[in-house]
C-alpha cells in the first residue's frame, strides 16, 4: 500500500497543480509573460555577474584556509604572542595578514588558539579584523571598485582603527572570563590529545603532554632499528595520504559553507536591484546617517564572505554613498548572523551583545569621519 501511494503521488500532484494554475489564470489578471521573462533574465544576469566576479577570490580564500588549517601549528602562534596589550593588538592584526582566513573558518581556528593559551582579547580582535586585514580582501576590494585604491585603503584603515579601539576597551574593562565554559575548553584540549575526563586539572594536561612526547621519542628509537624501518616508511605514506584526504575534506566543506552564503547574498542583491526602484534606494543611500545604518544592517543579514562582499557593495555604488559602502564592508565581516551564532558557541551572550554594540558604534562613527575627510 505505501509503495502504491508513492508511485501515484507524483502524477496526482501534477494534476492538482495544473488544475490550480488554470484556475488562477482564468480568474486573475497576470502580468504580461514577456515582462516576467525580462525581469527573471535581469535577476539571473545580475546574480551571475556578482557570483562569478567573487568566485575566484572565494576559492583562493578556501585554499589558503586549508593550508593554514593543516600545516601551521598553534604552538608557534602561542610562542609569538606578546604580553603587552598594544603589542597584542598589533599581533592580532598581523595574524590577519599572515593567515588570511575567512570569517567562516575564523571561530574554530581561534577556539583552538585559545585552548593553547592565546589571551582572550587577542583572540577577539583576531576574530573581528582577521577576515579583513589580509591581502586577499585588499585585492578583491581593489578589483571590485575597478582599481579605485581609496576604498581599499579606507577599508583597511577603518578596520585597524576598530581593532585598536575595541582592543583597548577590552584590556581596560573586561573583567573575568567571557567564555561560556572555560573548564571544558581545557578538557577538550585534553580529550583531543588522547582522552581523559573533563574534571582533570591543568597539571594533568602537562603530564599527558610529557608522556605523549616520551611516546613519540620511543617510536623514534624503534624507527632507527632496521627491522622496523619498512613499517614506519609505510606508515608515513599512509599519514601523508590521510593528511591529503583531511585537506580535501576541509577545503570542500569550507567551499560549500561559504558558497551558500555568497549565492544567497548575490541572489538577494539581484532581487533588490531588479524589483526595488532606484529612486527609493537613492533616497536611502544618499542620507548622511540612515544610509550607513541601512548598509550595516544589510551586511549583518547577508552574512557574506569577506573575500566576496566587495563585489556586492560595488553593485550599489550608484545608489549609496561611499561612506555607507565602507560601513557595509567593515561591519559585515566583523559582525553578521553566522559569526554571531558561532561566537555564542564559545562566548557568553552578554559579552557578544556588548561587543556587537561597541563594534557597530565604532564602525558607524569611523565611516562617517572617513567619508567626510577622505571619500567626499
Amino acid at each position: 500500500m505505501p509503495s502504491t501511494l508513492y508511485r501515484w503521488s507524483l502524477p496526482i500532484s501534477t494534476v492538482i497543480c495544473t488544475f490550480l494554475l488554470i484556475l488562477i489564470m482564468t480568474t486573475r489578471e497576470l502580468p504580461p509573460m514577456g515582462l516576467v521573462i525580462y525581469e527573471f533574465k535581469h535577476v539571473f544576469k545580475a546574480f551571475m555577474s556578482i557570483f562569478l566576479d567573487a568566485l575566484p577570490f572565494m576559492l583562493l580564500g578556501v585554499l589558503l584556509s586549508t593550508v593554514v588549517e593543516n600545516f601551521i601549528p598553534e604552538a608557534f602562534i602561542r610562542r609569538m604572542t606578546p604580553r603587552h596589550p598594544l603589542g597584542g593588538i598589533l599581533f592580532a592584526c598581523v595574524l590577519g595578514i599572515m593567515f588570511p582566513l575567512c570569517e567562516c573558518g575564523m571561530i574554530p581556528f581561534v577556539r583552538r588558539l585559545m585552548r593553547k593559551g592565546m589571551p582572550v582579547y587577542i583572540a577577539v580582535i583576531f576574530i573581528l579584523v582577521g577576515p579583513i586585514l589580509n591581502p586577499i580582501v585588499f585585492a578583491s576590494t581593489f578589483m571590485a571598485f575597478r582599481g579605485e585604491t581609496s576604498m581599499a585603503y579606507s577599508r583597511m584603515g577603518l578596520t585597524f582603527g576598530v581593532a585598536l579601539i575595541v582592543g583597548l576597551l577590552l584590556t581596560r574593562f573586561l573583567k573575568g572570563s567571557p567564555l561560556r565554559h572555560p573548564i571544558e575548553i581545557q578538557a577538550n584540549t585534553l580529550h583531543h590529545h588522547g582522552g581523559s575526563s573533563p574534571g582533570h586539572h591543568a597539571d594533568h594536561i602537562h603530564a599527558h603532554d610529557h608522556d605523549h612526547d616520551n611516546h613519540q621519542g620511543h617510536n623514534h628509537n624503534h624507527h632507527d632499528h632496521g627491522h622496523h624501518h619498512d613499517h614506519h616508511h609505510g606508515h608515513n605514506h599512509s599519514h601523508d595520504g590521510g593528511r591529503m584526504m583531511v585537506m580535501l575534506s576541509h577545503g570542500t566543506t569550507e567551499l560549500f559553507e561559504m558558497s551558500k552564503y555568497l549565492m544567497l547574498g548575490a541572489f538577494l542583491t539581484a532581487l533588490i536591484q531588479t524589483f526595488v526602484a532606484q529612486d527609493s534606494l537613492s533616497a536611502i543611500g544618499q542620507g548622511p546617517f540612515i544610509s550607513h545604518v541601512f548598509m550595516m544592517g544589510f551586511a549583518y543579514l547577508l552574512s557574506l564572505c569577506s573575500t566576496t562582499d566587495a563585489f556586492v557593495a560595488a553593485s550599489f555604488a550608484n545608489s549609496f554613498s561611499p561612506g555607507s559602502l565602507l560601513a557595509f564592508l567593515v561591519f559585515g565581516p566583523m559582525i553578521d548572523v553566522k559569526s554571531t551564532l558561532m561566537m555564542l558557541s564559545i562566548f557568553k551572550a552578554r559579552f557578544v551583545l556588548t561587543l556587537s554594540i561597541v563594534v557597530a558604534v565604532t564602525v558607524l562613527a569611523g565611516s562617517l569621519l572617513i567619508m567626510h575627510f577622505f571619500l567626499a
